[in-house]
């Protein structure tokens, strides 16, 4: 049972999150790796003195954490939970009013296939979920996911260990809203997995500095034999 939060506790960590510079270096982590305070700093475009009182504040606040490793100091998310809110946070302002925006490559490599934190987001994964509900791999209702016997068996074979929840309180399988498709996506461990196992396999590649993903012919074969993507899952002319 979780406690009931306070309505300043809300608005303290919402004010937290509000400040531009912080939103930024929250989303620079949404990719799940691991940043420095000066790479976070060029992220925000702040000085590293003001980046560091920031990122003072979102440790203290539960935001953030910190790992060391010799001199330095590398800042992650501190927690699956935080990564969830941010993504409901960027779906409201995906559906906010529109300013004029030209998409670029960038935001269209992002909108194809990216990372979630730690499982897939964009086009790939929407795809996917769909595929892998098609085959009764997953049933997806209401906000909620549930993976089926023949999913169960399906991901074994794929080589995931569902069964080992490491006394964690991360759910198997939730959904989690996409900012850029407008729907429900796979998370949870069951996300978390996918992707680990696709970018051990090779089928699915981290682009380097950036959240968004490349998925690899052999992915594409690997994919559609597996869990039925379907070939045209890019969509490139989509509106």
């Amino acid at each position: 049972m979780c406690s009931m939060a306070s309505g300043n506790t809300i608005a303290e960590v919402a004010g937290l999150i509000g400040d531009p510079a912080r939103a930024n270096m929250l989303s620079a982590l949404m990719g799940g790796q691991a940043l420095t305070a000066g790479e976070l700093a060029r992220v925000a475009r702040i000085t590293a003195q003001t980046a560091s009182g920031h990122l003072a504040k979102m440790l203290a606040a539960g935001l953030l954490a910190v790992e060391r490793q010799g001199r330095h100091r590398y800042y992650r998310l501190a927690s699956p939970d935080v990564a969830e809110a941010m993504q409901a946070l960027m779906a409201l302002a995906a559906g906010a009013p529109r300013r004029h925006h030209p998409v670029g490559p960038r935001d269209m490599a992002l909108r194809r296939a990216r990372t979630c934190y730690d499982h897939m987001a964009g086009r790939l994964a929407i795809a996917l979920s769909d595929a892998l509900v098609a085959r009764g791999y997953v049933v997806m209702a209401d906000g909620a996911a549930l993976v089926t016997d023949a999913g169960r068996d399906a991901f074994q074979r794929f080589g995931l260990d569902l069964k080992d929840a490491h006394a964690t309180r991360r759910p198997l399988c939730r959904t989690c809203l996409d900012w850029s498709e407008r729907r429900p996506h796979l998370a949870g461990r069951l996300g978390a997995g996918l992707l680990a196992r696709s970018v051990a396999l090779g089928w699915v590649a981290p682009v380097p500095h950036s959240r968004a993903l490349t998925v690899t012919p052999a992915g594409d074969d690997g994919l559609h034999h597996a869990f039925g993507l379907p070939a045209d899952w890019r969509r490139e002319d989509a509106g």
